[in-house]
C-alpha cells in the first residue's frame, strides 16, 4: 500500500535539502509530522540515515532548528529524520489529562504503545515509527534504510535506547544526549508508564532501558553506545540515572562512551555542542564518514 506524504515546506541547507511533512497515520489514527534533512549525496542515490527522537514538549522541529546538525550531516552524506514527539489535533487535545501537564499526553508519546485507555487509540509511537514512518521514508525518499542508525535527547534518549534494544538488527548504531535511562525509577518513567501502561509495574520493564540491558545475552552494540550527560543538568540526580544503564552495560560487556560534562545543562545548547561527535560516531558505524 502507497503512503501519500504532503510536503508543507522544503529549504536549501548544506547543499541539501530540509523537508517538513505531514500523512495520514493508518498506525497513530491521526496525521503525523514528521521532517527528513537530505544531503546532497542524496542526489545520487540512497543514503543511510538517522533517526533522532526528541524530548518532552518537542516537535518535529526542534531537532532541525536547534541543534545544528545539518553542516556535518552534508560532509558525511547522512540523512536525518525527526518524527513529532506525539499525536496532536482536536481528537487528542480533547482528552482528559491529554494537555494539563507539560510532561503527559501531547508533546509526551515515550516512543512507546500505550495499552491503557483512552491513549491506546492514538498513542502508539513505537509501531508508528518502526511499522510505519521508517518504511514511507524508505518508499519516498533515497534512504537507505538497511543502514539506519538511532539516537535520541532526554524522552528521546529514552526511545532510542528502548528501541534499539526491544528492535534488534533494525539500527545498527545507537547513541543518546541526556537520556531517561531507568523510567521505572524515575518521577517521568512513573507518571507515563501508569498512565500508558497501567499500575502493574511487571509491563513497565519492557520500556526501561537498563532493565533491557541487564537482560541482553550478549552485547547488542559491539562497536559501541554514545551518550553524553551534562553535570549542570537539572534533571539529572532525579529524572536521569546514567549510572544504572552504565553498570547494567558493564555487567554484560557492552562497550559505553558515558561523557560527563562539567557546566553543561539539560537543553540545546548542550545538544549543539556534541552532536558533531554523535553524527561521526553513526557515520562510522554506518559506513558513511569520508
Amino acid at each position: 500500500m502507497t503512503t501519500s506524504l504532503e510536503r508543507l515546506s522544503s529549504h536549501a541547507c548544506f547543499g541539501g535539502e530540509q523537508h517538513f511533512y505531514q500523512h495520514a497515520s493508518t498506525e497513530i489514527g491521526l496525521p503525523m509530522k514528521f521532517s527528513v534533512f537530505l544531503p546532497p549525496q542524496a542526489q545520487q542515490g540512497p543514503v543511510p540515515a538517522l533517526l533522532f527522537l526528541a524530548g518532552l514538549t518537542c516537535t518535529e522541529e526542534t531537532f532541525m532548528v536547534k541543534a545544528g546538525a545539518q553542516r556535518l550531516a552534508a560532509e558525511l552524506g547522512l540523512a536525518l529524520i525527526a518524527p513529532d514527539t506525539s499525536p496532536r489535533g482536536d481528537a487528542v487535545q480533547s482528552l482528559p489529562g491529554a494537555t494539563a501537564s507539560w510532561d503527559f499526553g501531547v508533546g509526551a508519546g515515550f516512543y512507546l504503545d500505550a495499552t491503557q485507555s483512552p491513549w491506546n487509540t492514538h498513542w502508539r509511537m513505537e509501531s508508528y515509527l518502526l511499522k510505519e514512518l521508517l518504511p514511507v521514508v524508505g518508499q519516498h525518499l533515497p534512504i537507505d534504510l538497511q543502514r539506519l542508525g538511532i539516537f535520541g535527547h532526554s524522552m528521546g534518549g529514552h526511545g532510542a535506547l528502548t528501541l534499539a534494544l526491544r528492535h534488534p538488527g533494525r539500527f545498527k548504531t545507537v547513541s543518546a544526549f541526556a537520556p531517561i535511562c531507568a523510567p521505572t525509577q524515575c518521577p517521568w518513567g512513573e507518571k507515563a508508564f501508569t498512565g500508558y501502561l497501567g499500575p502493574d509495574r511487571t509491563t513497565w520493564l519492557e520500556h526501561d532501558a537498563t532493565v533491557l540491558m541487564q537482560h541482553q545475552p550478549i552485547a547488542p552494540y559491539p562497536a559501541g553506545i554514545l551518550i553524553d550527560q551534562g553535570l549542570d543538568d537539572k534533571f539529572l540526580a532525579d529524572q536521569l540515572h546514567p549510572h544504572l544503564f552504565e553498570a547494567a552495560c558493564q555487567a554484560i560487556g557492552q562497550p559505553l562512551t558515558l561523557r560527563r560534562h562539567a557546566g553543561y545543562d539539560h537543553g540545546y545548547y548542550f545538544v549543539q555542542s556534541f552532536v558533531s561527535d554523535h553524527l561521526a560516531h553513526h557515520a562510522r558505524g554506518l559506513g558513511a564518514a569520508h
